[in-house]
Parts: structure tokens; C-alpha cells; sequence
């Protein structure tokens, strides 16, 4: 029995079975003929760009946080400092002091990457290390301390006077809670989710894995909700009352352009989230946005692929919907450009970055 156990909490069986953790092409491959129907009823394999005209590519790939961020009504995400690849050490520390920013911070890439490259800096060191590992464009955040973070899907059609909500997924960060005798380390190979991520833990924390928390001391070890970042993922859409919806088709009504993604959210409460009170947007994505309540290991592979079709067909008929209006598809050769931009991203940022 022992011996099974253990071949289980090996990382090749966990992610075999727990379809969750499957790789991109292994769980959308399957459906893609259909993306293909919706594009050749498009007449255009980029039709998706129409949904969100006023994000790079429509939001689906490369968009940059940094033009996110300012299409953004004031005050409602992090105050945020964008920087360039190779930014001086020392110019980035005295960007923040004159910003009066406190650590902890969040510096995380310009441009999405699934988590990767996402550092919570303690202090100057951390954003001195962080300037020189990075080769990309990034930014440092003030780090919200609303407890909860959800990622709400909206969609508003535009013909439609109201949008609504097509999916609520609420994160568990990943933290453990320490027993007075086991070491970090130990702790965390007790959870299958865990186990995967101990490479990434190792490199951020190194011998600290190795220290013994008190008995009931709790260590949040990433403190942002990314479920590659092993972050437990949560369906909580029934919680998308009336109120809910309102107050999420106000903030989005004044995104100029918006139609279709999800917003990322750090909240004090559902009621108060509910009031339009203490909430902070952290992200906002577009016509790439996975309804991440898929994840919630409750849901088997097929509810996922229903969910991420069902997506599709509403991304399309707004995307159709705005292309009627005047809106153009992205041509073929942005679209091109977008995936070899993409292509290059991906190897630039997987050479640093697990």
C-alpha cells in the first residue's frame, strides 16, 4: 500500500491522472476542429481581434499589461511603475522611493506568461536581483492585502444593454501550516499539488524549505492566485447574483472596447465586492482568457471542454457582432506576426523562468 501511495505523489502519475495538469495542446487538441468551424464561418482564422478592438491582438496573445492598465478606470487596480528589459538597479529602487511605494511588491513581465516570472520583492535586493534575471519589459505593483482573489469571466454582447458573468473562480494560494515538527518541505510533499511545484519553491526559497514552522503557523509561499503556481482553483460561479453582475458591468462598461475576458480580482469580502468596495483589478484579460472555473478538480475533462466551447461560440458572436458594426479582423499577417512574436516570447521567457 505504501509503495503505491508513494508511486502516486510521483509527479509523472499525478499529472496522468489529474487531467488538470495536462499541457496546453494535450487538452485543447482535441477540440480545435471546432475553433476551425467557428474561424471558416468568420471567414477569418483572427476573428477573435473584434471582440476587444482596443486591446493589442484583441487580448488573445502579447497583449501588454502596461496598455491594459490604462484603459482601466483610475483607481481601481494597483498603483503600478512599467519598466524596460535592462533596467540600472539603481534607477529602478529610486522609481519606487520617489513613488513612495513600501514593499512587499509584485514585479511581474509586461506580458503574460501563465505566471511565469511573477516575484513577490521583500526589498531593494529582491528588485536588484529582479532587474537583472529578467529580459523582458516588466513592472512592480504595490501588493493589494484584500485576502480573497476570484478571476470573473464577462461577456456583453453589443448589441446587448447588459453584459453578464459566465463563470467565478475563486484561488487558494498556496500555504502551508506548519505542525511543529516537519520541515516546509515535508509539509508540502503531503499535497499532490504541492509536490509539483517543490523545483520553483526550491529556487525561490532554497534553504528555507527546511526550516520547521510552529505548531498552526501558517506560510503563504506564493501569494498570488496562478493555478501553474499551484494555486488550488475554485468554481464559485453560482455566487453571480444580480448585485454581483451589476457592479461588474459598471467597471467593465468603462473599459473602452471590452467584450470578453476575464478580470483577475483581489477583494475584503463577496458583500463588499458585491457594494463596489475594497477590490483591486490585478489583471484584465482578453480574447485569450481560459474560463479558468475549469480547473476546480471537481470538473472532469469533458465539463472543460464544454465550458471552453461554449466560450468560443459567445467570442464569436460578439467578434461577428462588431465585425457587422465596422470593426475589421485582424489580417492574416498580424496574426502571423502575432504567433512568431509569441513564438520568441516563449523561448525568451522559458530559459529564465519554469
Amino acid at each position: 500500500m505504501n509503495f503505491f501511495r508513494q508511486l502516486l505523489h510521483r509527479p509523472f502519475f499525478i499529472r496522468l491522472f489529474h487531467w488538470e495538469y495536462w499541457s496546453f495542446n494535450t487538452v485543447y487538441g482535441p477540440i480545435i476542429p471546432i475553433f476551425l468551424v467557428l474561424c471558416a464561418r468568420a471567414r477569418s482564422f483572427f476573428f477573435f481581434s473584434a471582440a476587444n478592438p482596443t486591446i493589442e491582438y484583441g487580448g488573445f496573445l502579447m497583449e501588454s499589461k502596461k496598455n491594459i492598465y490604462a484603459l482601466l478606470p483610475a483607481g481601481s487596480y494597483p498603483a503600478t511603475l512599467s519598466f524596460p528589459a535592462g533596467m540600472a538597479p539603481r534607477e529602478a529602487i529610486g522609481a519606487i522611493r520617489r513613488q513612495s511605494f513600501s514593499y512587499p511588491l509584485i514585479a511581474k513581465p509586461d506580458i503574460g506568461a501563465r505566471g511565469r516570472g511573477v516575484r513577490k520583492l521583500l526589498n531593494d535586493g529582491d528588485l536588484e536581483r529582479y532587474c537583472l534575471e529578467c529580459p523582458l519589459d516588466f513592472m512592480v505593483q504595490e501588493m493589494i492585502g484584500h485576502p480573497l482573489e476570484a478571476g470573473i469571466f464577462y461577456c456583453r454582447l453589443p448589441k446587448e444593454d447588459k453584459g453578464r458573468i459566465t463563470g467565478i473562480v475563486s484561488k487558494e494560494f498556496l500555504a502551508v501550516t506548519g505542525d511543529g515538527n516537519s520541515t516546509v518541505r515535508q509539509l508540502l510533499s503531503r499535497e499532490k499539488r504541492y509536490i509539483l511545484q517543490l523545483p520553483n519553491l526550491e529556487k525561490m526559497y532554497g534553504d528555507k524549505l527546511h526550516e520547521v514552522p510552529g505548531r498552526g503557523e501558517r506560510l503563504e509561499l506564493v501569494s498570488f492566485g496562478n493555478h501553474a503556481r499551484g494555486a488550488r482553483f475554485i468554481d464559485d460561479s453560482h455566487l453571480a447574483d444580480e448585485r454581483l453582475v451589476r457592479q461588474i458591468d459598471a467597471l467593465c462598461r468603462q473599459v473602452p472596447g471590452f467584450h470578453y475576458g476575464r478580470l483577475d480580482i483581489r477583494f475584503n469580502s463577496w458583500e463588499e465586492l458585491k457594494n463596489g468596495e475594497k477590490f483591486s483589478v490585478i489583471e484584465l484579460n482578453g480574447a485569450g482568457s481560459e474560463p479558468t472555473h475549469m480547473y476546480d478538480p471537481r470538473h472532469s475533462l469533458f465539463f472543460a471542454w464544454k465550458e471552453i466551447i461554449r466560450h468560443w461560440f459567445l467570442l464569436w458572436r460578439i467578434s461577428r457582432q462588431q465585425h457587422k458594426a465596422g470593426i475589421p479582423y485582424m489580417t492574416f499577417s498580424a496574426g502571423r506576426k502575432m504567433f512568431r512574436d509569441n513564438s520568441e516570447f516563449e523561448k525568451k521567457i522559458g530559459a529564465i523562468y519554469v
